[in-house]
């Protein structure tokens, strides 16, 4: 089977194909298009994603198609992520995979942006064994899952507050730099120092917290203004992650399970992956990191998303609408 993933949930427009012969699976493409304008307005602004979305998901598809050396007849299906996002730019991707579904006659399953993270690790690490618990940590989320069998999830804990990509980008906005601030923290870090004892979130069960630590950077720096950025970025980048080691470590005890895989934009950091691979030789924990280009919204991982889904329970129908938010 071959099928065509469309990912619009914020500010990517993105168009992947995958094909899956007997256990095989393989991208054929995977085009993502990202959207600069909102570095001046230090986060994004839904509007402007939408209309940006409207003029670059034609040559993106069209892109697609031509890298995978395929044409129209030869597709099985679209896949699209129809929740969680924004409504708007949902809204693009939702339509065009509809009318593309109906010209050329083929099924249409519409997917969770959450569930496409989690097939971003299935075809990277194909060999890795279920159940397992996977970290989703990007620009708008942070969830514990527990990923029983390829569609079957139980949510272990979610934020309440701000995500934890939400929290790099505001932290690297207190420091001076545009968004997305998640590249500049690291950067930044590379030449810091550990100096500053920010505190460790205190959440109850596997839940996360990070408008806490958001706010003790803030103060901090109001206090200390002329204190090293690097310093700081290390400090605050350094409590995150032992953060999201702490929490893992209480789902591992609890469920005894040791395989963890990590997906979503943060999932990309080098110093958070050298971190999560360390303390996973120490306590006997293997991680699984997508390939950095899967980390972030793509279309590759919807369509692969959408073709199990397909297999297992059928098309969606065509009166599927956008939802901002929805759990997994």
């Amino acid at each position: 089977m071959i099928f065509l993933g469309i990912e619009t949930s914020c500010d990517e427009t993105a168009v992947g194909i995958v094909s899956k012969e007997n256990s095989e699976e393989k991208i054929l493409s995977n085009i993502v298009s990202s959207q600069w304008v909102h570095k001046r307005y230090a986060g994004v602004l839904p509007e402007l994603a939408s209309r940006a979305h409207i003029q670059l998901i034609v040559p993106v598809f069209k892109t697609a198609l031509e890298v995978a050396k395929i044409g129209y007849s030869e597709i099985d299906g679209i896949a699209v992520t129809y929740a969680p996002g924004l409504v708007g730019a949902l809204l693009v991707g939702l339509s065009f995979a509809k009318a593309v579904s109906i010209s050329i006659n083929k099924p249409f399953v519409g997917v969770n942006h959450l569930e496409g993270h989690v097939f971003a690790i299935f075809l990277s690490h194909p060999e890795i064994e279920l159940p397992f618990i996977c970290l989703i940590i990007s620009g708008g989320h942070t969830e514990l899952v527990l990923v029983k069998d390829r569609c079957s999830y139980e949510v272990l804990g979610s934020t309440i507050d701000d995500a934890c990509g939400e929290a790099f980008d505001k932290v690297a906005r207190m420091l001076g730099y545009s968004y997305p601030g998640g590249a500049f923290i690291e950067k930044l870090s590379e030449s810091g120092k550990h100096s500053i004892k920010f505190p460790l979130p205190n959440v109850a069960k596997l839940d996360f917290s990070f408008s806490g630590l958001k706010t003790a950077v803030l103060y901090f720096l109001k206090e200390n203004p002329t204190y090293p950025k690097e310093d700081v970025a290390c400090s605050f980048q350094n409590v995150v992650v032992d953060f999201l080691l702490k929490k893992i470590n209480q789902a591992v005890e609890q469920l005894g399970i040791r395989q963890v895989g990590v997906a979503g934009g943060v999932a990309i950091n080098r110093y958070l992956q050298r971190r999560f691979f360390e303390y996973g030789t120490l306590y006997n924990i293997k991680f699984y990191f997508p390939r950095p280009e899967l980390c972030m919204d793509n279309g590759a991982m919807i369509a692969l998303a959408g073709l199990e889904r397909y297999r297992r329970f059928g098309p969606s129908p065509l009166s599927l609408s956008p939802i901002a938010r929805v759990r997994l």
